[in-house]
């Protein structure tokens, strides 16, 4: 039997068992698989030189490293005539230089990369881009990871999957979430930044359901909560950091559904030190849960449409210093494309603190302070403060 949907288009999969004892719908989830391989890839870059040892002090600087992450990436939808009159690269051009500023540069890549494959029919909205265009355009951004696992990375089937892995692949970008079977999708992308390994993992909680992987149909990581504790803790094995990314959430609402807590709270219980989330289009609350991090929704980033709610969103940098996580620095950018053409644009002074504001105020309700500085809300992490 399938689970009751919900009417924002979601299946919770957290609530599962209430349902079925309540006599709604009942689902068992798939069995989970052996340990899948990890995927070794190396970071851009360089790790810096030895430090000479001095006598009395570390015989090295503490080792730092930076990633950048940013939530829905769609180059195509109405945006498509303004891409092919200015170019792909064009909507990096005022954000490439804060993304670099990282090792790891990390998004969510909202639909398939393909000119193949076969359309589906029954969704009201489906997406694709250009694979020779999109994938080298990020790669020269600054991005070397993305997450498949969302709603629409199967819109134009499992051809369309095939395609987008195989154009990013020639561009040096990794992808995480998506796969030919559920051990694919489970698998995590291991990186390296400065001589430290850093795992990622990628799940959906979004219709359709027919996008969700099985032992041999390809799709998305469903974020079985059991499937994260297990995950993660298989990383975090083989990794000195894990990330994990999350699509879901209600899109166009700051609130958050119960399961994206308990989600975020299983990650970080089972090793994880930060969590990524998209899907709403617009931002959520930022958490400091133990010694991690949740980003409940980091919004648009570059997002082919002409929405009236996605207008502000931010990019994250998030600084590890000796494996430790120690501040989440959020950059509030306009990604309102009728007046920024899908060029996200840094906002500074008044504008960036009124972008940052309701951030802020939704972070404060779970219990998080971020302090504004420099054009910025910054969250900085020292000793665990149990949450």
């Amino acid at each position: 039997m399938r689970l009751m949907r919900h009417p924002d288009g979601f299946r919770m999969g957290l609530f599962g068992l209430v349902l079925c004892l309540a006599g709604v719908a009942c689902v068992t989830p798939p069995p989970i698989p052996d340990e899948p391989p990890p995927v070794e890839i190396p970071a851009a870059a360089t790790p810096p030189p030895a430090v000479p040892a001095v006598p009395g002090q570390p015989a090295t600087a503490p080792v730092e490293f930076k990633i950048a992450a940013v939530g829905d990436i769609m180059l195509g939808g109405t945006a498509t005539p303004e891409l092919r009159k200015y170019g792909y690269d064009y909507p990096f051009e005022l954000t490439a230089p804060i993304l670099k500023q990282a090792q790891i540069v990390f998004g969510n890549l909202e639909g398939p990369l393909t000119a193949g494959g076969t359309s589906e029919t029954n969704k009201q909205y489906v997406f694709r881009s250009p694979p020779d265009k999109v994938a080298p355009a990020l790669a020269r951004a600054g991005f070397n990871l993305v997450s498949l696992a969302n709603n629409h990375i199967l819109d134009y089937g499992p051809q369309g999957l095939e395609d987008t892995r195989a154009a990013l692949d020639r561009a040096g970008i990794r992808a995480v979430g998506a796969g030919r079977n559920l051990n694919e999708a489970r698998a995590p992308a291991i990186m390296t930044a400065e001589g430290i390994t850093v795992a990622f993992l990628a799940y959906s909680l979004t219709f359709p359901e027919e996008f969700w992987a099985g032992p041999d149909a390809p799709g998305t990581a469903f974020g079985h909560e059991r499937h994260v504790r297990e995950d993660v803790a298989a990383a975090r094995q083989r990794a000195d950091i894990v990330v994990v990314s999350f699509h879901w959430g209600t899109e166009g609402k700051t609130e958050l559904r119960d399961y994206q807590i308990t989600l975020a709270r299983a990650a970080i219980d089972a090793g994880a030190s930060v969590v990524l989330g998209h899907h709403p289009h617009i931002l959520q609350a930022v958490e400091r849960y133990r010694q991690g991090a949740i980003l409940y929704s980091l919004g648009n980033f570059v997002f082919g449409s002409y929405s009236r709610i996605a207008t502000r969103s931010m990019i994250s940098l998030i600084t590890f210093r000796d494996r430790q996580l120690r501040e989440i620095r959020l950059i509030p950018i306009n990604v309102n494309n009728p007046e920024v053409v899908f060029q996200p644009k840094p906002l500074t002074g008044q504008d960036a603190v009124e972008a940052m504001a309701p951030v802020q105020k939704l972070s404060l309700t779970r219990g998080t302070d971020l302090e504004y500085r420099d054009d910025s809300a910054i969250l900085t992490l020292g000793e665990e403060r149990g949450n």
